[in-house]
């Protein structure tokens, strides 16, 4: 009904969050399921791209920064393996589809799968229900949470990454395509604490430095009992606020935890930073939402 669905979005705006389960069908879970293992199936991984996904800072620096193949990464289907899955030679110790971490960054503009579910009508009506009015999908990603081995993510804020002025201008469509529990990483927010800006942010860096990032300003450490877990069944759609602080923590479970989540940004009056490591391309200009 018209009053509950306002009502919802004023939690969302209250919270920075909101968990609206059974948003997508058990079938277009399965669908986005099956279209990840065929691009994995197909994946050349090129050795000097063996890039290790991970959130401690000097590990992403190092790991992220010593390579372009992130940075370049915003306009293509690229691959970000989990820590310790690889030997000193750059080879799988485990298989290759059990060691992936995730799949970025332009799944919603180069896979149809992928694709329709961005664009889905679904997605577009909620977009106006959150007035917002002229919508661009910045990036896409693809998590496996791998089981036993899916790293933790620590606090952050998605503005961080993704910087806006004015902020509050990004918003992350986050899909369980299983369900997420405590014990395989679900999310965790500190609700409301979208509402007070953004302490770190990650930048390019000069050219020529050792890194192709850095980051300015630092994470302040956040109370653990302040942390509330949301688990969600799969089909269900999280909406995360581009401040509002959220983490999760290391699978230690053995089942994976898989996850399709995009960004999107109000793109009226609003600028994107020229320091995000992501940036549109002449190839792939930030599409918009609504078709």
């Amino acid at each position: 009904s018209r009053g509950e669905q306002s009502s919802r979005l004023f939690q969302f705006h209250e919270d920075g969050f909101l968990v609206l389960e059974n948003f997508f069908t058990a079938e277009e879970c399965d669908s986005m399921r099956n279209q990840i293992q065929r691009i994995i199936a197909e994946m050349e991984v090129p050795p000097h791209c063996r890039t290790e996904f991970s959130t401690k800072e000097e590990e992403q620096l190092q790991a992220q920064g010593s390579s372009d193949y992130f940075l370049t990464s915003g306009d293509k289907i690229r691959f970000f393996f989990e820590k310790g899955v690889l030997d000193e030679r750059g080879n799988f110790l485990i298989p290759k589809e059990k060691s992936i971490s995730k799949i970025g960054h332009a799944l919603h503009a180069h896979d149809p799968v992928f694709k329709q579910i961005t664009h889905s009508s679904k997605v577009q009506e909620l977009g106006r229900k959150l007035g917002l009015e002229r919508p661009v999908v910045v990036q896409s990603m693809y998590i496996f949470k791998q089981p036993g081995i899916g790293g933790e993510v620590t606090p952050h804020q998605d503005a961080t990454f993704l910087h806006t002025e004015p902020l509050g201008r990004v918003l992350g469509f986050w899909i369980a395509l299983e369900d997420a529990t405590q014990e395989n990483g679900c999310l965790w927010f500190i609700p409301g604490s979208h509402t007070s800006g953004i302490t770190r942010r990650m930048v390019r860096a000069a050219p020529g430095t050792s890194t192709c990032v850095e980051f300015v300003g630092s994470e302040p450490a956040y109370d653990d009992s302040q942390f509330i877990p949301l688990p969600i069944s799969k089909g269900g759609l999280i909406l995360i606020h581009g401040e509002v602080v959220h983490k999760s923590d290391l699978n230690s479970s053995d089942s994976s935890r898989h996850v399709f989540t995009f960004h999107v940004m109000e793109a009226k009056d609003t600028s994107w930073s020229k320091e995000n490591w992501l940036q549109p391309t002449p190839e792939l200009p930030f599409p918009s939402l609504y078709t």
